[in-house]
C-alpha cells in the first residue's frame, strides 16, 4: 500500500513538473495574490527570456477587449493584452481581476494620442498633461498580481509625421519604471522598417522590449529583426488573418476575405515560420482578436463569431499553445460558390433575379451541420489602424428557400454587397465565409 502511494505521488510529481508555463504561471499568480509579480528580461548570450518571478514566461496569448476570458484559459493561454487601461465596458482593475481568477497575465495597455487623431507633439503643454494623466492611471495598477507588462501606445508610426512622438514614449516609460520597478515597458508598432528601429534605439531606450504588429508578412519578420538591426527582445502583439490590404479586391474594389479555413491555414503557417522560427530575441505574442468586431466585416479578424461560436482559427491555437488539436474540431471549408462562381470570379447579379449559393464542408466528428446565411451591404464606414467601424445593417427577406448547405435567394437592389453563410456544429464552433457581389 505504501509502495502503490508513493508511485502515485511520484506520478504526481512528474506531472506537475511537465504541466508547462501555463500551470507554473497559474501557481505563481495564486502564490502572490496580495503582491506584483517580478517581471523582468534575461538576457544569456544572444537569447532573450521573460522571467515572472524568476520563472521563464513565454508568453502565448492573446489580444481582447472584450473576448471571453475563461475560454482563453481553457485553451491553455496563459496571457493576452489590452490596448487601454477603460475599454468603456470594464475598468482595468476589473480585467486584472478577472485576469487573476483565471490564471492568467496580462500586457496592459496605455493609451497614447495619436498624431493623426490630432494629438500635437510639439504642444509641450498637451505632452505633459498626458504624461501627468497616464500617471494616474497606472498608479492603482501597479502593483496588481495579473500584472505582465506595460504597453505605451499602439501603432503610433501609422501615418505620423512627428518623430517627437518617441521622445514622449521614452518619457512616458522612465515615469512608469520610477513608480513601478517590478514590470517592463513596450510599444507596439505597425509592421517595421528601419526608420522605425533607428528612431526607438535613439529616442526610446528606457523601453525594455520592442512590439511589431504584421499580418501577411510576418513570416518575413525574423528576418526584417536581423536586416534592421534590432538586437533587443522583441514581441508579436498583433498577428493573424491576411489584412484587407494586403488581399485580392473584387473590380469595384472590395477587398476579398479568405473563408475560416484559409485563415486557419494561414494562422499556423504565421505563427511557425514569423514566431516560433526566432527562439532568441522572440518572447512570445498575442494573436489578434480573442473576440468579435467590425473591421471591413464583422468577421475578418475576430477568432470568435458575434453569436461567440469559435472559429477554425481557435482550434489553431489550441494546437499552438498545447502541442495537440482540441477533442472536437471546427467545421472546415472545402468550397464555397454564389451562382457557381467564388470570390475571385467578380460576382455581378441582376435586379430582383434568383440566385443559387452553395457551400461544402467536412467535419471531423461527423457532426451535423446547421447553416446560416445573410446578405449585408459593402460597408461604407472605413477606418484605419483599428478604429471603430459601425456593422452594415443585415438586408431582410431575401432568403427564398434553404436546403441544408444550399440557398435560393432574390437579390437585392442595385449596390454591392456580400453573401455571409455560417455552418456550425453544434458544440459552439462554426465556419465561415463571404463572397462580395454587385448588382447591376
Amino acid at each position: 500500500m505504501k509502495q502503490s502511494l508513493f508511485v502515485l505521488f511520484l506520478c504526481l510529481v512528474l506531472s506537475c513538473k511537465q504541466s508547462g508555463q501555463n500551470k507554473s504561471a497559474q501557481a505563481m499568480l495564486q502564490k502572490g495574490a496580495a503582491a506584483p509579480a517580478k517581471v523582468e528580461v534575461s538576457q544569456k548570450g544572444n537569447k532573450y527570456r521573460l522571467l515572472v518571478n524568476g520563472e521563464e514566461f513565454y508568453i502565448k496569448g492573446a489580444g481582447l477587449e472584450f473576448g471571453n476570458v475563461p475560454a482563453l484559459a481553457e485553451h491553455k493561454a496563459n496571457s493576452f493584452r489590452t490596448w487601454r487601461t477603460e475599454n468603456g465596458q470594464k475598468s482595468a482593475k476589473e480585467v486584472l481581476d478577472e485576469a487573476h481568477k483565471n490564471g492568467i497575465m496580462v500586457t496592459m495597455g496605455i493609451e497614447v494620442g495619436r498624431e493623426r487623431h490630432g494629438f500635437d507633439y510639439n504642444n509641450e503643454e498637451m505632452v505633459r498633461n498626458q504624461l501627468n494623466d497616464i500617471k494616474k492611471e497606472i498608479l492603482p495598477l501597479k502593483d496588481h498580481p495579473a500584472l505582465l507588462i506595460w504597453g505605451i501606445g499602439n501603432e503610433l508610426n501609422l501615418h505620423y509625421k512627428n518623430p517627437k512622438v518617441w521622445d514622449a514614449v521614452n518619457d512616458i516609460s522612465k515615469m512608469i519604471h520610477a513608480v513601478d520597478p517590478n514590470h517592463p515597458t513596450t510599444t507596439s508598432l505597425a509592421g517595421l522598417s528601419q526608420k522605425e528601429v533607428d528612431f526607438i534605439k535613439e529616442r526610446c531606450p528606457d523601453l525594455d522590449i520592442l512590439s511589431v504588429q504584421m499580418y501577411g508578412d510576418l513570416p518575413n519578420l525574423p528576418n526584417l529583426i536581423k536586416k534592421f538591426g534590432w538586437e533587443g527582445p522583441y514581441m508579436v502583439t498583433e498577428w493573424g488573418a491576411t489584412g484587407h490590404w494586403e488581399v485580392p479586391t473584387t473590380a469595384w474594389g472590395a477587398p476579398i476575405e479568405e473563408n475560416s479555413s484559409v485563415k486557419a491555414n494561414n494562422y499556423l503557417k504565421r505563427y511557425q515560420g514569423g514566431i516560433a522560427a526566432d527562439s532568441l530575441q522572440c518572447i512570445g505574442s498575442y494573436v489578434f482578436l480573442w473576440g468579435n468586431k467590425q473591421e471591413r466585416t464583422p468577421t475578418w479578424y475576430g477568432i470568435f463569431l458575434e453569436d461567440g461560436k469559435e472559429t477554425e482559427s481557435v482550434d489553431v491555437m489550441h494546437y499552438i499553445w498545447n502541442g495537440e488539436w482540441p477533442s472536437n474540431r471546427t467545421p472546415i471549408i472545402k468550397d464555397y460558390t454564389l451562382d457557381g462562381k467564388t470570390a475571385h470570379d467578380n460576382v455581378m447579379l441582376k435586379e430582383e433575379g434568383q440566385y443559387v449559393a452553395q457551400i461544402e464542408v467536412m467535419d471531423f466528428e461527423n457532426d451535423t451541420i446547421v447553416y446560416d446565411w445573410e446578405i449585408m451591404p459593402e460597408s461604407t464606414d472605413l477606418k484605419e489602424g483599428g478604429d471603430l467601424e459601425e456593422r452594415p445593417e443585415s438586408v431582410k427577406g431575401l432568403i427564398i428557400s434553404q436546403e441544408e448547405n444550399k440557398v435560393t435567394f432574390k437579390s437585392p437592389t442595385k449596390g454591392v454587397y456580400r453573401l455571409f453563410v455560417y455552418a456550425s456544429d453544434g458544440n459552439n464552433q462554426a465556419a465561415t465565409a463571404n463572397i462580395p457581389f454587385m448588382v447591376e
